[in-house]
């Protein structure tokens, strides 16, 4: 096992009709907290496809996956997910309104997902997470969050905080207006990034694993 694999789809394309059974009993706690019942499906359809693309790399049934997630100052359920029988093996999920993607692959790895909001450029968003190299080439929300993104799977591969957003510069890679799948390279590390639509919600996404990643 050399590459990453993502997985990634609407959430009702994803949501099993046995609905949380595969959930741990803290995952299905913290579901069960959702105001909203479209975030609740969201929430365990990314919990069921993270265990899926483990169960492709590793030959493991997903049903004997267990997902686990410990945080010093939140407790069990908060923090970066493992999986108690290969802890090793790197995992990530991102859900966003009715989206759901997830990643794993060996090493550390981070996958996120966002919406990409209409008008014009949200400047306090950008203020917030630029750095002073990237703010000259952010002209609309597109390109926003094509960095959002990428910053996002770095903090979720544990290796940048949200106070480093504005310290990390990524303005070495493109902001083009693409919509396929693409690989990227940055510092050694390996990207893969797509956007969703024209046709259903507007989707950013992007993966940032040690390896190579395969687009499922």
């Amino acid at each position: 096992m050399h590459d990453s694999l993502v997985l990634a789809g609407p959430t009702d394309e994803i949501y099993p009709a046995d609905g949380p059974a595969l959930l741990t009993e803290i995952e299905r706690d913290r579901a069960a907290r959702f105001v909203r019942e479209s975030d609740r499906r969201d929430f365990i359809a990314a919990h069921v496809l993270v265990r899926r693309c483990a169960a492709r790399i590793t030959g493991v049934p997903e049903d004997r996956l267990t997902l686990l997630q410990v945080c010093e100052l939140h407790g069990p359920g908060h923090g970066r997910p493992y999986l108690a029988e290969i802890p090793r093996l790197g995992v990530s999920l991102s859900h966003s309104r009715g989206y759901v993607c997830a990643a794993a692959g060996p090493g550390r790895i981070g996958v996120d997902a966002e919406h990409v909001p209409p008008g014009p450029l949200d400047e306090s968003l950008a203020e917030q997470s630029l750095a002073a190299a990237e703010l000259p080439l952010v002209d609309g929300n597109e390109a926003l969050i094509r960095l959002w993104v990428r910053k996002e799977a770095l903090v979720k591969r544990g290796e940048l905080n949200l106070d480093g957003l504005r310290t990390t510069d990524l303005s070495a890679l493109p902001l083009d207006h693409s919509r396929r799948p693409r690989a990227l390279e940055w510092e050694g590390r390996h990207l893969l990034e797509w956007r969703t639509g024209p046709d259903g919600p507007d989707i950013m996404a992007c993966a940032i694993s040690d390896h190579p990643i395969t687009f499922g």
